[in-house]
């Protein structure tokens, strides 16, 4: 009777003006191979989310599309919705 648990990142997908990239990540549990449960995790990365703790596949779409045009864009919207004192 093994118990074993894997994570998938099932689902990448960007998303709007300033490529937000939304990620699904699947844990599944299964015993002796036959899958018991399975539960998800959504979370969404924006160009100036620290990406060093994502997975390969989620780092590699990030750094394809946050060009220096999309980040100079998405620090400016920031700076532009900060309220005035």
């Amino acid at each position: 009777m093994a118990l074993t648990e894997s994570i998938e990142y099932d689902k990448i997908e960007v998303t709007g003006q300033y490529k937000a990239v939304q990620v699904r990540k699947t844990t599944v549990i299964k015993k002796d191979g036959e899958e018991l449960t399975r539960s998800y995790h959504r979370y969404v990365l924006q160009p100036d989310s620290d990406i060093s703790g994502e997975p390969a596949e989620v780092s590699a779409i990030c750094n394809a599309v946050w060009t220096t045009d999309v980040k100079a864009a998405w620090k400016a919207k920031l700076e532009a919705d900060k309220p005035s004192e």
